[in-house]
């Protein structure tokens, strides 16, 4: 078995919120329409890792809780749905273009941990979400963010 790694994954609240990952219980992360944060999702992101739930485009933006991956990659088929807000006309089956993995709800953070929380960590300082200009909807986050993120939020890795 390959070593967990851990992500972060935005969604505005208004389109599919931590609540509403609580209740599907497992979801698939679609939608993503950036080719870096896809090539995360195909290439990088695998079963087993964990993602921190980032609600975005909201005040205050914060993290919300704890999500874990539980399907590697593959193709997004909301590309292929002329009814979807996420339609792609260049995606086919041979060549999907975007991709997906599924997520399971694993933690709810009694108190949302604001970015203006973790931008007062100095351990953090180096967190991608937190530098100017990046605004991916995937990102990596280091294990050692993972660990002072849960301290922050004050809960147990709910992924050992």
């Amino acid at each position: 078995m390959t070593e967990r790694r851990y992500w972060l994954m935005k969604s505005e609240p208004s389109d599919f919120s931590i609540q509403d990952l609580k209740a599907a219980g497992t979801a698939c992360w679609d939608g993503v329409r950036n080719y870096q944060a896809r090539n995360l999702l195909r290439d990088e992101i695998k079963a087993g890792d964990g993602v921190l739930f980032y609600h975005s485009n909201v005040k205050p933006p914060a993290l919300m809780g704890i999500a874990e991956v539980v399907c590697d990659g593959y193709a997004d088929h909301t590309a292929r749905d002329p009814g979807s807000a996420h339609y792609d006309p260049k995606a086919t089956p041979d060549k999907p273009v975007w991709y997906m993995v599924d997520v399971a709800f694993r933690a709810e953070f009694a108190q949302p941990v604001t970015r203006d929380a973790l931008r007062g960590r100095p351990e953090l300082a180096d967190m991608p979400v937190l530098k100017k200009g990046n605004r991916l909807s995937v990102q990596p986050v280091a294990a050692k963010h993972w660990q002072a993120v849960l301290e922050m939020a004050g809960v147990k890795d709910p992924l050992d």
